[in-house]
């Protein structure tokens, strides 16, 4: 391979990088997110099948080492909730100013940053984004059930 064949690879757009990266790159992985919404979706999901998805997170995690905290909750209710070692409380703020930007744009949380992005700016730059109670980065993904409005 050439030098110049490999200098076209795209390169995977990182959303914690800088805005010096290849716009198609964050087109491709909006594109990636939107698939993404059309194919992950239940035909139907139980307070169960939220028990059983929270502990499926929750071995991976605990498999791959990682610090993090895992929620799935309907509006108002908590159906499930765990915070792995190396979590902190700061992740319980972030579980639920992610949620809350799912819910209110009914897309992923990281989806509504890189749409923003694409537009030349940032989420947090709208006025009417409240940064106190909500965040636009990767985390919070609505469940999506066939035929009916996403819940979070």
């Amino acid at each position: 391979m050439s030098n110049d064949a490999a200098s076209t690879v795209l390169r995977p757009f990182d959303p914690d990088g800088g805005n010096d990266q290849p716009a198609e790159a964050l087109e491709a992985l909006i594109a990636k997110i939107e698939t993404e919404v059309a194919e992950l979706q239940f035909t139907r999901f139980t307070n169960d099948d939220a028990v059983a998805l929270g502990q499926l997170l929750v071995q991976l995690g605990v498999g791959r080492n990682l610090p993090i905290a895992v929620s799935i909750c309907k509006p108002n209710h908590i159906l499930f909730r765990a915070a792995l070692d190396g979590a902190t409380p700061d992740n319980d703020y972030w579980l639920d100013a992610k949620s809350r930007t799912a819910a209110r744009y009914l897309v992923p949380s990281l989806l509504v940053g890189l749409r923003a992005r694409r537009n030349g700016g940032r989420a947090e730059d709208n006025p009417m984004f409240d940064t106190s109670t909500h965040a636009a980065h990767g985390g919070s993904f609505p469940l999506y059930i066939r035929g009916r409005r996403p819940c979070w």
